[in-house]
Order: structure tokens, then C-alpha cells, then sequence
């Protein structure tokens, strides 16, 4: 595990802390990433400065979050 794959893990795991929900809208269709992860990544993101997607996507190759999310959707969830 990287250094960046940690401190997206040590995110994810205050933000659970502070809340039980892991998604805090009802979608019919279960998404593999929840809200509370989508979270995370995107408070890393600035964190990290990371300005691009094609940034991110090259960082998060290899990390355990990357076979949950595809772009299309993390755009979409992201501007909510």
C-alpha cells in the first residue's frame, strides 16, 4: 500500500467515524463505490492538488478503490 492509498484510507476511515451511512441518497441500483468513499477520494483530491482526471485515475491504478469506480460515474456523483 502506498503512502497516498493510506492517507485515502485514513480519510475514509474519520469520515466513518463521524457517520454510520455509507450512502446518503437511495439509488435502486447499489453502487460498488458509496457515497461516503466517493468522499474521501474527492477530499484527497484536494488535499493532494490533484487538478485532472486523467491524474487521478493514473494515481489510483493498483489501489483496492480503483475496480470500484469508472469515470462516467464518478463525474456524475461528483457534481451532486
Amino acid at each position: 500500500m502506498s503512502n497516498r492509498e493510506a492517507s485515502c484510507e485514513l480519510i475514509l476511515s474519520e469520515l466513518r467515524k463521524i457517520t454510520k451511512k455509507e450512502n446518503f441518497y437511495f439509488k435502486p441500483i447499489k453502487p460498488k463505490l458509496s457515497d461516503i468513499e466517493l468522499i474521501s477520494l474527492s477530499i484527497f483530491v484536494e488535499y493532494k492538488s490533484i487538478d485532472s482526471e486523467h491524474q487521478l485515475f493514473r494515481e489510483i491504478r493498483g489501489w483496492k478503490i480503483e475496480g470500484k469506480i469508472e469515470r462516467t460515474v464518478y463525474n456524475r456523483r461528483k457534481k451532486k
